[in-house]
């Protein structure tokens, strides 16, 4: 179980935001304490694009057991307009008519819940742009 404190110490999941290598310029998100390219150590904070647009996508017919009840949706990997790729599900769109090089926009939408009066998990999805 992930306790609600543990969730609100994300601050990248709440705020869209990455680590930018000082040394090499690698954009890391989630950030990183080491940079993938150049093994720096060094990062400013920086927030990312809201927009992009969908590189590939998947949709998802048999769901892991927290999200039974929302299939099928997609899960599709964004391309921020920044230039950083990022994996998410895509909402409030017809999957027969989603397809590759949609654009998209990052909203703050319910995740899951922990049981029935269990704590609800907020992260980011994408909606048509």
């Amino acid at each position: 179980m992930i306790t609600a404190r543990y969730w609100r110490e994300m601050p990248q999941r709440y705020r869209y935001e990455a680590g930018k290598c000082v040394k090499c310029g690698y954009v890391a998100f989630p950030p990183r304490l080491i940079c993938p390219v150049c093994k720096a150590r060094e990062f400013q904070t920086v927030t990312l694009a809201n927009t992009g647009k969908i590189e590939t996508f998947t949709v998802i017919r048999v769901a892991p057991s927290d999200f039974e009840d929302e299939v099928p949706y997609a899960m599709a990997v964004i391309k921020l307009d920044d230039g950083v790729q990022v994996t998410a599900q895509v909402v409030d769109v017809d999957l027969d008519e989603l397809k590759i090089g949609d654009r998209v926009r990052i909203e703050f939408r319910r995740i899951s819940q922990d049981g029935e009066a269990g704590v609800i998990f907020y992260g980011y999805k994408f909606v048509p742009a």
